[in-house]
């Protein structure tokens, strides 16, 4: 084996792999290259070893290879710092990054949902095109009715779970079927045909206080969430179609890890969202107090987003932007990286 092109052409690796040791932070997708160059350059030193390479260059490889393993160590064996980074950083990034998908979804689906609801409260024969029977319908509207007694009749933390459970569900639907377009459009339209369908009825019994009342305490935090798992589904789906300047594979593999990203991220938004609908929205709290915690809960979320992830966001675009590195002193023993091949 021809040991100087076999160490030339796997130098770019070698560098990269040292620029990942000497960098102080990495991000989840830099820690999972950094272990994967780290194992490859393993198994080219041992291949070079065999092969009696040049001295120098089996120390300076060796040499990498331990600063390296000490970085993999230390991300193994803090999982919780991992687990921080994860939300003060990849998430936030992740969902600011696709922010214009996920408002145009939900100015759609409120739009939607608005015009069902109208036409539900003022055109009988609206009701009767969505399957609606015409009579009274006071044992659902009714103060009591099953619009109500849903949010109190099982146990609270029972169904903070079945309501977490429930929502996780319908945005993984959302996040993973974006890839096809056509079933994550029809999972949302189908919900905004459901809470349509719900405020007609309700502003037609002269309830919509009620409705309200209800829904927005954690109905604010929960549709933005639905609405971050469709519109980053939908951005996957649509990279599919058109992956810009990168091949259709990398841009796919790239966003695919932003998609896992927020929906891990969803779960805990979701989970929040799941107490809210089971200890607030049904307790006797006032309603404006009610409505004002699940304000209160949107606020903080949007804040995070725009403010944490976008302050990420930028700090990753900016580095991204830098030119490399010069190589360290002490990786004389590569081979010069050439600018053309």
């Amino acid at each position: 084996m021809d040991t100087d092109a076999y160490s030339w052409a796997r130098q770019r690796s070698w560098y990269r792999l040292d620029q990942l040791v000497r960098q102080r932070r990495l991000t989840g997708a830099e820690a999972d290259e950094l272990i994967a160059l780290y194992r490859s350059a393993s198994q080219q030193l041992a291949k070079l070893q065999g092969h009696r390479a040049d001295p120098e260059l089996l120390a300076g490889l060796s040499a990498l290879l331990a600063r390296a393993r000490g970085r993999v160590l230390a991300a193994r064996a803090q999982p919780w710092r991992e687990m921080g980074r994860f939300f003060t950083r990849g998430f936030p990034a992740a969902v600011y990054r696709a922010w214009p998908w996920w408002l145009g979804t939900t100015a759609i689906f409120l739009l939607v949902s608005t015009v069902i609801a109208v036409l539900v409260d003022n055109s009988a024969g609206a009701r009767e095109a969505l399957g609606i029977p015409e009579g009274d319908h006071s044992i659902i509207t009714g103060p009591g009715g099953s619009f109500e007694t849903y949010y109190s009749e099982h146990p609270n933390d029972a169904f903070a779970a079945k309501v977490w459970t429930h929502n996780s569900w319908v945005s993984a639907i959302a996040l993973f079927t974006g890839v096809l377009i056509l079933p994550a459009v029809y999972a949302l339209f189908m919900n905004a045909l459901n809470l349509g369908i719900t405020g007609g009825l309700m502003a037609d019994a002269d309830r919509l206080d009620s409705f309200f009342g209800f829904i927005l305490p954690h109905g604010t935090l929960e549709l933005t969430a639905l609405f971050v798992a469709g519109g980053v589904g939908l951005k996957l789906g649509w990279t599919l179609v058109d992956p810009g300047r990168s091949s259709r594979a990398a841009a796919m593999a790239r966003q695919g890890r932003a998609t896992a990203t927020v929906a891990l991220g969803l779960v805990a938004v979701l989970l929040v969202c799941g107490l809210l609908e089971g200890f607030v929205t049904p307790s006797g709290l006032p309603a404006p107090v009610r409505i004002a915690l699940g304000f209160l809960a949107e606020g903080l979320f949007l804040a995070y987003v725009f403010v944490v992830g976008r302050r990420v966001a930028e700090e990753q675009d900016a580095a991204s932007a830098l030119p490399e590195a010069m190589p360290d002193p002490a990786l004389r023993w590569l081979p010069k990286v050439p600018t053309r091949v």
